[in-house]
């Protein structure tokens, strides 16, 4: 049997493109004979380090453009259309030096993850090609001319953010008029029009490179009231989702073909299974668990999954608004006096010394805010002011993290109860309640006050993961005046126990943490709605609550896979940027948790290995039939 050779190009956009490609191409490696992958991409090497442990082979190569995003979940439009102008004026010298790559490697299919390129230089190499996505750029590009305004703008921001990004604070959200984008889009359209196949992936919105309706503009889709897909299209995306074809397909006849070497095929689209990560074999045992919360640094007596209960935050880069109060002091006396005593199950790491700890090492400066915040709030919390901290990389209300969006005005202090306001309309699983014990389950339990605005009480750790470092979070050198850190001795005189640690319960997550594993111990996941999280969130049955990114269209086919396949609340900005997670957190694991507890069971859960395995296959075949 023939060893096929695959080049699979993947967008350099986002995490979801790069797990479900790593994920596929370990699918096709699963296969005997194994055939050869190559993963063409931006992206870094290490996102698709579990495919490269089987045997797919990287290359790194600018083969698409990128939305902008200056912060967390803000688009820069105008800039976004200047990358994009900038790529397409390369477009033909990409396209034929990607054309000689794929003759040189000698390839059979070029395979591509949103990346319209890849078919334009397939279809000059004279190779077939297969689409494998739930969304297109060209999509991505035409909602660009949303009329509406993102009101996710930013307030306030820190002053190290301003001094290197100062056009995030002039440039206005502004609308892209139609006239300017649609010679841009229509390129994009016309390469993906070069696709043989699509296979389709859940949470589609419509792909209009392989059906007459609905057409592009991507604004037409959406009602302007709701803010939601219009029901022509929810109806049209639901029953092809189940019927496992995509709308009406255009005829092949349009595009032209080499007619010597090509024969002039239908074009075909079908719905394809999830693709995602699977963690590791021991993740849902006892040993499993321990051994992932262990290597984040989390003392073994919390390991228990019966007495504490995780949120996981995953934003890239984000800003923490800090509780109104330090979390009470029972819950310091019940657990151990400090985090360098993380039990036997984490090893001991080295005291860097204090001089190695610079300006950049953004861990270190966060774990010493962090210290002395704490710190403060049980002194003099009224003289933080008026510590010289430049620039401060907190305040008594806020935690800095680079690349986050900047915090809101703050919210008023007030008891946190599950919140309903501004919520979508989901049919959310499971329809009865989980049978736990009242105070395990109850969403105003230890909430009576505002110690607790991020998390619901005091049983929920928080696992803050995209930090940059996070090596050296927990080292033990003291704070030494440098790059403006406070002194011990100037915090009231009294220099304290400085150990660098991050408040009780909170622990930041290895750069380099397997999200499958984190998602398996994890009761909630706080982040943004992209594909990445979702499919990783249905797969480990974690309730999501999320913080939608407006300008985003594809965001509409993942609500609604979410709705029916899983658990998603929404959260606003403001709630998110306040820090008032704890009524949205405590919604989300009543909703979910009786979900939660059977995966971790083992119980209803699909073969997705299997799926994707078939789906893997049938790739083969499809490119095998071309061949003959």
């Amino acid at each position: 049997m023939h060893e096929y050779c695959f080049a699979y190009y993947c967008s350099g956009h986002g995490y979801g493109h790069a797990t479900r490609v790593s994920a596929f191409a370990s699918h096709l490696l699963s296969l005997q004979p194994q055939p050869t992958i190559y993963i063409v991409s931006s992206a870094p090497r290490h996102v698709f380090a579990d495919s490269i442990a089987l045997g797919a082979l990287y290359r790194y190569a600018e083969i698409d453009p990128v939305i902008v995003q200056p912060l967390a979940y803000r688009v820069d439009r105008q800039k976004s259309v200047d990358v994009l102008h900038t790529f397409l004026n390369k477009k033909e010298k990409k396209i034929e030096e990607e054309a000689r790559w794929l003759q040189k490697i000698h390839a059979d299919c070029v395979l591509s993850d949103a990346a319209f390129l890849a078919f334009l230089a397939a279809h000059e190499a004279q190779l077939p090609s297969i689409l494998i996505t739930n969304f297109t750029f060209d999509a991505v590009y035409s909602y660009l001319s949303a009329s509406f305004v993102d009101q996710s703008r930013p307030h306030r921001l820190h002053p190290e953010l301003i001094s290197s990004c100062p056009n995030i604070v002039m440039a206005p959200d502004t609308p892209i008029s139609e006239e300017q984008l649609h010679p841009l889009v229509s390129q994009i359209y016309e390469g993906y029009r070069h696709a043989d196949l699509l296979l389709c992936l859940p949470g589609a919105i419509p792909i209009p490179s392989f059906a007459y309706k609905p057409a592009l503009p991507a604004t037409d889709w959406i009602d302007r009231v709701s803010e939601m897909f219009k029901p022509a299209v929810i109806s049209d995306l639901i029953r092809t989702s189940t019927t496992q074809i995509l709308a009406t397909l255009m005829p092949s006849s349009s595009i032209p073909r080499h007619p010597v070497t090509r024969k002039a095929r239908d074009r075909t689209a079908l719905s394809a299974p999830l693709l995602v990560r699977f963690p590791s074999p021991d993740a849902y045992t006892s040993a499993g668990r321990s051994r992932i919360l262990a290597s984040i640094g989390v003392p073994d007596h919390l390991h228990d999954p019966t007495m504490n209960r995780i949120l996981v935050v995953s934003f890239g880069g984000q800003i923490i608004h800090r509780p109104s109060h330090s979390r009470s002091h029972s819950r310091s006396q019940s657990r151990s006096p400090s985090r360098s005593n993380t039990g036997t199950g984490t090893p001991s790491r080295p005291k860097p010394d204090a001089h190695t700890l610079s300006g950049d090492n953004f861990t270190a400066q966060l774990t010493r805010s962090l210290n002395t915040l704490d710190h403060l709030d049980k002194t003099q919390p009224s003289t933080l002011r008026l510590l010289p901290v430049s620039p401060p990389l907190s305040t008594p209300s806020h935690i800095y993290i680079p690349g986050a969006p900047a915090p809101a005005s703050k919210l008023t202090s007030s008891p946190i109860v599950p919140s309903s306001i501004g919520l979508p309309v989901f049919n959310t699983i499971p329809p009865t309640p989980i049978v736990l014990p009242d105070e395990f389950m109850s969403p105003s339990a230890d909430m009576s006050g505002t110690e607790s605005q991020l998390v619901p009480d005091d049983s929920w750790l928080v696992i803050v993961c995209g930090v940059s470092d996070s090596k050296d979070w927990r080292a033990h050198s003291r704070p030494t005046g440098v790059n403006g850190v406070i002194q011990p001795e100037t915090v009231n005189g009294d220099p304290g126990n400085y150990d660098d640690e991050l408040p009780e319960g909170f622990y930041i997550a290895p750069k380099d943490v397997y999200m499958p594993d984190l998602m398996a111990v994890g009761d909630v996941l706080l982040g943004k709605l992209g594909y990445g999280t979702v499919s990783e969130c249905i797969e480990s049955c974690t309730p999501f609550v999320y913080v939608s990114r407006p300008l985003f269209v594809e965001e509409h086919g993942l609500r609604l896979y979410l709705s029916r396949e899983g658990v998603g609340i929404e959260m606003e900005h403001e709630e998110y940027e306040a820090g008032n997670w704890a009524g949205k957190v405590a919604e989300a694991w009543q909703q979910g948790a009786r979900r939660k507890h059977e995966r971790r069971m083992g119980e209803n859960v699909q073969d997705r290995r299997q799926q994707g395995k078939e789906m893997a296959q049938f790739v083969v075949d499809w490119v095998s039939r071309w061949a003959e």
